[in-house]
């Protein structure tokens, strides 16, 4: 492990696991094709049509979240991230992957006083009031985030924060407690922002939602809770330089794709499990299961021809899936792959007590530490899937740190787009997102808007 992002895929190849694996000759052909992707994705990015490559190398955005997270942002002991889906997931990713666990209930000190951080992902009441309620508003900073600024959900939270911020604060001293991410010209919150002098960020145009954790979107909130965001860019920056080669078994993003598309394609493993061995990359499987399924699960290919394609991706967590999730893994279908995210140095780690010399079933455990206990748990699992001939792979960050993060999420950025190229669809639209929104502007009554015509339920089918 020389300091960078490992990707082993030994147990995703024929001669190591057997019949469900991919032969040797299907990764040559893979590697041809692979030129074609390749060249396609240059040019689309050359045209500017995929702005999140640019995102590692701004020198204007981060000095503007640097000003205010070292500025204003120091005013408050508390923020609070308004947003849902590509708006909210890669704050979570980075909050759970850097910053130090239990953030939250620590003391100011034990968080070199940086604020606290929760993110309101849903429009769930029953979460909302209650931390609504605890909140001292006069210490606390809502962070607005929806690039159109018409996402009903973000909308709603904001409307119910404005409201009891006014309430605490009045109009006048309210608006300094909120700050939108959102688009640098256009949508409501670009117009408030300058009608009511609220402070804004910009989300840089073709940067969509799923593709924005590199974005103020992600990078602000990290920054107020003091994470690197310098080397987290960096470490992008190297990644995509490993990725400009056009040869396959050099572009570790390459190889994702083209792995996982050819079990997908050639052996019916359609479902791509991410399994983390670390709680705190577990935010990350998560975030990768918006950007893997909402970018590749379409009806249309590029061609306009209905094809209904896309992977389906599911996370899971070692070692507590070992005892939920495994046994379908290793003995059910062949229709899925695992790719597990593993450390090779944890920063943190526990010896375990040697005791009870007499009783083998403690005894053999002392002298090992619990990151021993879950690497020998990550390694046992691949071997047992490889032996039933389940295909899997691993990908494994040298730290847990800023830098190496911020690889693994370029990473696998740039492997969803490599991905769209071999499936043959536009990988940057999402319109089964937007038809659900355009039918809950209808049912909420919004102008120009008709609620779904399937929205009343017939009785026959009613149970209870």
């Amino acid at each position: 492990m020389a300091g960078r992002l490992v990707l082993d895929y030994n147990n995703m190849m024929a001669p190591r696991i057997g019949e469900h694996g991919l032969a040797p000759e299907a990764l040559d052909r893979a590697a041809e094709t692979f030129v074609g992707v390749h060249a396609e994705v240059e040019r689309r990015r050359a045209a500017g049509q995929l702005a999140f490559f640019d995102l590692p190398y701004e020198d204007q955005l981060v000095p503007q979240i640097r000003a205010f997270a070292d500025g204003a942002g120091q005013s408050f002991d508390t923020i609070v991230v308004l947003g849902i889906g590509g708006s909210a997931l890669g704050t979570i990713a980075l909050h759970q992957a850097l910053s130090r666990p239990f953030w939250n209930e620590l003391d100011g000190e034990a968080r070199e006083y940086f604020p606290r951080l929760y993110v309101l992902d849903n429009v769930d009441p029953t979460t909302i009031a209650p931390l609504l309620d605890r909140l001292d508003l006069r210490r606390t900073l809502f962070n607005v985030v929806s690039k159109s600024g018409t996402t009903a959900e973000t909308t709603a939270q904001f409307l119910v924060v404005r409201e009891r911020l006014i309430r605490e604060l009045g109009q006048d001293g309210y608006r300094r407690h909120l700050i939108f991410t959102t688009d640098p010209e256009r949508g409501v919150l670009r117009r408030l922002a300058r009608e009511e002098g609220i402070a804004a960020l910009p989300i840089p145009p073709g940067v969509g939602g799923r593709f924005s954790v590199l974005s103020p979107v992600g990078l602000l909130p990290a920054a107020l809770v003091g994470i690197d965001i310098e080397a987290l860019l960096a470490g992008a920056r190297d990644m995509d330089q490993r990725c400009r080669t056009d040869k396959l078994a050099e572009n570790p993003a390459g190889l994702f794709a083209s792995l996982q598309y050819l079990a997908h394609t050639e052996k019916g493993a359609g479902i791509h499990v991410v399994m983390a061995y670390s709680d705190r990359l577990y935010a990350c499987a998560d975030w990768f299961r918006q950007l893997w399924a909402e970018s590749l699960g379409k009806r249309l290919d590029t061609a306009g021809a209905v094809v209904h394609r896309g992977p389906t991706p599911v996370k899971a967590l070692g070692a507590t899936d070992q005892h939920s999730q495994v046994q379908l893994y290793v003995e059910g279908p062949f229709d899925k792959t695992v790719t597990f995210l593993a450390v090779d140095e944890l920063p943190v780690d526990l010896p375990i007590p040697s005791a009870y010399p007499g009783v083998d079933e403690l005894h053999y455990l002392g002298g090992h530490t619990l990151g021993d206990l879950l690497r020998a748990e990550q390694i046992a699992t691949a071997s047992a899937l490889a032996e039933h001939g389940r295909m899997n792979m691993t990908l494994c960050l040298p730290r847990l740190d800023a830098h190496a993060l911020g690889e693994l999420l370029m990473a696998l950025q740039i492997a969803t787009i490599y991905a769209g190229a071999l499936y043959q669809v536009d990988p940057l639209d999402q319109p089964g997102v937007e038809l659900g929104k355009v039918l809950t502007y209808g049912l909420l009554g919004r102008a120009g808007f008709e609620p779904p015509a399937r929205s009343e339920p017939d009785a026959r089918w009613i149970s209870g």
